[in-house]
């Protein structure tokens, strides 16, 4: 026992592996599928148990101490022979392993909360899940599926609609205390528009409630969990996902802003596979579970033939937020 408390924490270990090997407490943070300040607070408590500093933190970037250069490889070895050691146990125990691709903020803001409920219905299955902004090939083999989000027409897979998600106006409480309030949907105009890199929840929001966004001051950024990071600080207004807006709503880090719901045919989740790929036991174990979990979440059956309002759930969805 003395020898193990000589140890740090495991998670933190890994994030401070990640960080290192990546040079980004973003980019390991959504390779981890955990926030940005959780993988600063795991690296702190590496540093605060070995009493050393491992990260010279600059405006934009990180660099590793001399004492990181010389951590790093025996942690990343220690790490290789766990992973072996876990996959020969793995093996011989005839378990199996699914592999499945997904963007970060879905994992981050939904799937990994609801994942336990899956290890308890098939604790004989695996799931390794790859948080990426970067398509799998999934006809190559990158990933047993993946979990999509957009319009759909992938080209060489087979995808299924998993339902339409319902978008809303949302930003931080703090936001409706200012001189530029939001009454109507032109209001949204009067602030910055947060948007990640298709813009395609803006879009599909203003063509269903006639406001033109063309000279908005739009601010695109590299990934939505960034988007919702930076409404939550209050920089501007952006388009919530319902599924993974609600536990910050919930939380009181986000509001809804207008009553004013909308469903798109362009944001709809989708199951992509191999087209000529027969599903295994555990792909069809773990599709009928996300089915199922993503209705009792409140997805809607879709996609719809075209982008449009459905007020009463933003109605319900308001009340919960001001709770």
């Amino acid at each position: 026992m003395r020898r193990l408390a000589d140890l740090p924490p495991l998670m933190s270990l890994r994030a401070f592996e990640a960080a290192a090997r990546l040079l980004s407490f973003r980019r390991a943070a959504a390779e981890l599928a955990i926030s940005q300040s959780a993988v600063s607070h795991h690296v702190a408590q590496v540093e605060s148990h070995l009493g050393a500093r491992l990260f010279v933190r600059k405006a934009r970037s990180i660099e590793l101490t001399q004492a990181a250069r010389q951590f790093l490889p025996e942690i990343q070895s220690a790490f290789a022979a766990i992973t072996a050691a876990s996959a020969r146990l793995r093996k011989k125990a005839n378990r199996e392993r699914l592999r499945v691709s997904l963007l970060p903020s879905f994992a981050a803001n939904f799937l990994v909360a609801h994942l336990q409920g899956f290890r308890e219905q098939a604790p004989a299955i695996d799931v390794d899940l790859d948080p990426t902004l970067d398509i799998a090939d999934v006809a190559a083999s990158a990933a047993d599926l993946a979990i999509r989000y957009g319009g759909g027409n992938y080209p060489d897979v087979n995808s299924r609609c998993l339902g339409a998600e319902r978008l809303v106006v949302v930003a931080s409480p703090s936001l409706f205390a200012s001189s530029k309030p939001i009454r109507n949907p032109e209001d949204v105009l009067r602030h910055p528009l947060l948007a990640d890199m298709r813009v395609s929840g803006w879009t599909a929001w203003s063509k269903a409630v006639g406001v033109g966004i063309e000279r908005a001051d739009i601010r695109q950024l590299t990934d939505y969990n960034i988007v919702l990071q930076a409404a939550a600080d209050g920089q501007g207004l952006a388009i919530g996902r319902m599924l993974l807006v609600e536990p910050h709503i919930r939380a009181g880090r986000l509001a809804v802003a207008l009553p004013h719901t909308v469903v798109s045919p362009q944001t709809c989740y989708w199951l992509v596979s191999a087209r000529n790929r027969r599903f295994t036991r555990a792909m069809t174990t773990f599709a009928d579970w996300l089915g199922r979990t993503l209705r009792a979440a409140g997805l809607r059956d879709g996609p719809p033939g075209a982008a449009r309002r459905i007020d009463s759930v933003a109605r319900r969805t308001r009340a919960v937020g001001k709770r």
